[in-house]
C-alpha cells in the first residue's frame, strides 16, 4: 500500500532548488503550458506549410486594430501585476489593491473585446467549420481566453477573500500574488505570440 508523500509549504527558498515550494510548482505547471501551446503552433506550422494557399488575417475579416488594443491591454496589465506584487514588498497594501484592481479590470477588457471580434464573426456566417485558418483561430484564441478567465478567476480571489491572508501572513500572501503573477505574465506571452502569428502573417 503506497503511501502519499506530502511537499511541506515553505515561504524561504529551498537550499536545493533556490526556490519555495509554490514558485517550482507553478513552473512545472508552466512547463506543461509551453508544451500545450507548443504543439498547436507546431500544429499551426504544419499545416500552414503544408497548404497550397492559406489566408491571412486581413483577407479573413480579422480586426488588427481590436488585436493591438488587446495586446497593448495585456501589456498595461503584466505591468500593473508586478507592481501589485512590489507594493507587497513595500508594505503597501493600498497600492496592491489598486494595481492588482487595474490587472482584473484589464483581463475584463480583453475578454469583452474578444467577445465582440467573436460576435461579430458569428453573425457573419464564420465559425470554426468555415475553413482550416479559422478552426485555428478559435481553438488557439479560446483556449488563451479560458487561461485569462482561469487568471482572473485567481487574481480576484486575491484581491478580495484571499487578501485577508495579509493580516495573518504577509510573506505567504506576497508570494501567493508573485506566483500569480508569474501564470498570468505566461497568458500575455502567450498572446504576444498569438498577435502576430494570426493577425500580421502574410497569406499565400
Amino acid at each position: 500500500m503506497s503511501t502519499a508523500i506530502e511537499i511541506p509549504y515553505n515561504s524561504t527558498e529551498r537550499p536545493d532548488t533556490g526556490l519555495y515550494n509554490a514558485k517550482l510548482g507553478v513552473w512545472l505547471f508552466l512547463a506543461s503550458e509551453v508544451m500545450l501551446f507548443g504543439a498547436l503552433f507546431s500544429t499551426y506550422v504544419l499545416l500552414r506549410t503544408g497548404a497550397d494557399t492559406w489566408e491571412n488575417g486581413a483577407q479573413i475579416g480579422l480586426s488588427i486594430p481590436l488585436a493591438t488594443i488587446n495586446t497593448l491591454v495585456l501589456i498595461i496589465s503584466s505591468v500593473t501585476m508586478v507592481m501589485s506584487w512590489a507594493s507587497l514588498k513595500t508594505k503597501n497594501f493600498g497600492k496592491y489593491k489598486s494595481y492588482m484592481g487595474v490587472t482584473i479590470l484589464c483581463g475584463v477588457i480583453f475578454l469583452v473585446i474578444k467577445g465582440f471580434e467573436y460576435a461579430h464573426k458569428f453573425e457573419n456566417g464564420i465559425w470554426p467549420s468555415t475553413s482550416t485558418f479559422m478552426a485555428i483561430y478559435f481553438t488557439m484564441t479560446g483556449l488563451h481566453g479560458l487561461h485569462v478567465i482561469g487568471g482572473m478567476i485567481v487574481n480576484t480571489y486575491l484581491w478580495g477573500p484571499g487578501a485577508k491572508m495579509w493580516q495573518t501572513d504577509p510573506e505567504r500572501f506576497t508570494n501567493r500574488i508573485e506566483v500569480a503573477g508569474l501564470y498570468w505574465h505566461f497568458v500575455d506571452l502567450v498572446w504576444i505570440f498569438l498577435f502576430p502569428t494570426l493577425y500580421l502573417l502574410p497569406g499565400k
